[in-house]
């Protein structure tokens, strides 16, 4: 347009490096505020460990409670430190996002703007459903099964806060990666690298593959707990079929338009 000024490199990078700078203050923000909030943190990361947790009395789960014990000097205030630093990303986040695609909006054009911007926001909203459903529904039977197991009367157990919080993220970083299937699955189909009838001519392969991630995820040989988890793998695979056939019939009809 006339009057505008086509920005240089250096440009960019002065505006890439004033984006990053207001990126570090929100994140730094956050996690300070998540730091002096350190008992609803708590409160909320340690839930799963009582037998009051609600997910445990929706399938009645008998009374029981996990003793967390702290075995380094340093390591309480450490862990919370890292806790705040975690809770300050995810709240964040958004905003984050957010900046990202300000910067690199300009450089697309409408119909890439449209799809970035979709990706974007389902990639988020997926990712957050995969952390919801760890920490309400495989973590609290994950946690439950290892922390109750025992070989012998004569052996008890005793989790370090460390360990418990290690395995938190673990799980809760693998289910929000998990959750991106459908996300993954419609920008495959977008670019034709994916088709609808390859995923249900493979279909029982695919159930296999489930099963299988399910049981890495949570090594238990509890069949109900196996099937809790494979569950929402499963319908996530079977909702990237009908993305991924959406997405076909959608690209033909816009073929048959021109």
């Amino acid at each position: 347009m006339a009057g505008e000024q086509e920005m240089t490199f250096w440009d960019h990078l002065d505006v890439l490096r004033s984006d990053i700078i207001r990126m570090l203050l929100v994140w730094i923000v956050c996690s300070v505020v998540a730091f002096c909030l350190k008992d609803q943190m708590f409160d909320i990361v340690l839930a799963p460990k009582d037998s009051s947790f609600i997910s445990y009395r929706l399938i009645g789960v008998q009374p029981y409670n996990i003793k967390l014990v702290n075995i380094g000097i340093t390591e309480q205030f450490l862990i919370h430190m890292k806790t705040a630093m975690l809770f300050g990303v995810v709240a964040a986040l958004p905003y984050l996002l957010y900046v990202l695609y300000r910067f690199v909006a300009p450089g697309l054009y409408v119909r890439e703007r449209r799809y970035a911007s979709r990706l974007i926001i389902a990639g988020y909203a997926m990712f957050m459903v995969g952390l919801l459903v760890n920490y309400f529904i495989v973590f609290p039977l994950t946690l439950r099964f290892l922390a109750t197991y025992s070989v012998s009367a004569e052996v008890g157990n005793m989790l370090s806060l460390q360990s418990y919080m290690d395995t938190l993220l673990m799980m809760s970083l693998t289910f929000g990666i998990v959750f991106e299937i459908p996300v993954l699955s419609w920008l495959l189909a977008v670019f034709g690298l994916l088709k609808a009838e390859w995923m249900r001519r493979y279909r029982k392969h695919a159930f296999v593959a489930v099963v299988i991630i399910a049981a890495v995820i949570t090594p238990t040989s509890d069949a109900f707990t196996l099937a809790i988890v494979s569950l929402p793998i499963w319908l996530l695979y079977e909702a990237s079929v009908l993305i991924v056939a959406r997405t076909e019939s959608a690209a033909d009809k816009s073929e048959a338009e021109i």
